[in-house]
């Protein structure tokens, strides 16, 4: 077993700013995909790299690797190693030190607690010492980060959280089950009523005067109520292709569990 080596399920925009930072605090870090990620924030989201074969975000690049053999060498060459694996069949072979649940599918989709030496999960659907060893809580608020090793995250709203005077309008939802076609492209200045893209030909038209912070794939099939957009009011580009406050609050809580369990597995008796 790799202490250093940390398997990852997910790579949406929170799990991968919970990958860059283990990344740079010097883990090896593999991402585990599934064939047609469907990340809203692509531009900070190593899911990417499924689409495009590689994505950079914040200076660490991943790379899509096809077969197993191709993980450790991805590794050595200084990449993240995303791998399309939704079941983590991958875990017999790379024995990882960690794995991190990071879908944010707000439910239990296969992780056990026996999976690794630690098993983390972020945010809820999960209950600490029975699904994982430890939950971090998501929900911006004063818990923002919390490791728990108790219990469960706090529990889905749905509602996003107000940015700005701005809450549920932020997002953007397929109005029908179709296909994406953007008329918009993220980082795009877009006044309120004009229309961002449009699904089976039924337009997605902007809340309110914004930044075109996230948007979905060109050509993805979604289904009906799916979050597709994300509309930012604070219109600073800059945010569009950098991880959010929230996302590094949460990188920087499962570093913390993971630094705190090796601490006290190399000590036992404490």
């Amino acid at each position: 077993m790799d202490r250093k080596l940390i398997l990852m399920r997910g790579g949406g925009d929170l799990g991968s700013a919970v990958a860059h930072k283990l990344y740079r605090c010097g883990f090896r870090v593999v991402i585990s995909e599934v064939e047609n990620p469907l990340v809203v924030r692509r531009t900070v989201s190593y899911a990417q790299a499924v689409i495009e074969g590689e994505s950079i975000v914040e200076g660490v690049k991943a790379v899509l690797v096809k077969t197993q053999d191709d993980i450790i060498p991805a590794i050595s060459h200084g990449d993240i190693p995303v791998f399309i694996d939704p079941q983590l069949d991958i875990i017999e072979r790379l024995k990882p030190y960690a794995v991190i649940d990071s879908t944010m599918s707000k439910k239990n989709r296969g992780m056990n607690i026996q999976m690794a030496p630690l098993t983390l999960a972020l945010g809820p659907g999960f209950k600490a010492k029975e699904d994982v060893d430890a939950v971090i809580e998501t929900k911006r608020g004063h818990f923002l980060g919390r490791i728990i090793y108790n219990g469960q995250a706090i529990a889905n709203t749905g509602i996003p959280e107000s940015v700005n005077g701005y809450g549920k309008e932020r997002v953007l939802r397929a109005p029908c089950q179709g296909t994406v076609m953007h008329k918009r492209e993220i980082g795009d200045f877009i006044n309120k009523g004009c229309v961002i893209c449009s699904v089976n030909n039924e337009p997605v038209k902007a809340p309110f005067d914004g930044m075109l912070r996230g948007l979905i794939m060109q050509g993805a099939s979604v289904k009906k109520g799916l979050k597709i957009g994300d509309v930012d009011p604070r219109c600073k580009k800059e945010y569009c292709y950098s991880f959010s406050d929230k996302a590094r609050a949460v990188a920087g809580g499962v570093l913390e569990a993971v630094l705190h369990h090796l601490h006290h597995a190399r000590i036992p008796n404490q």
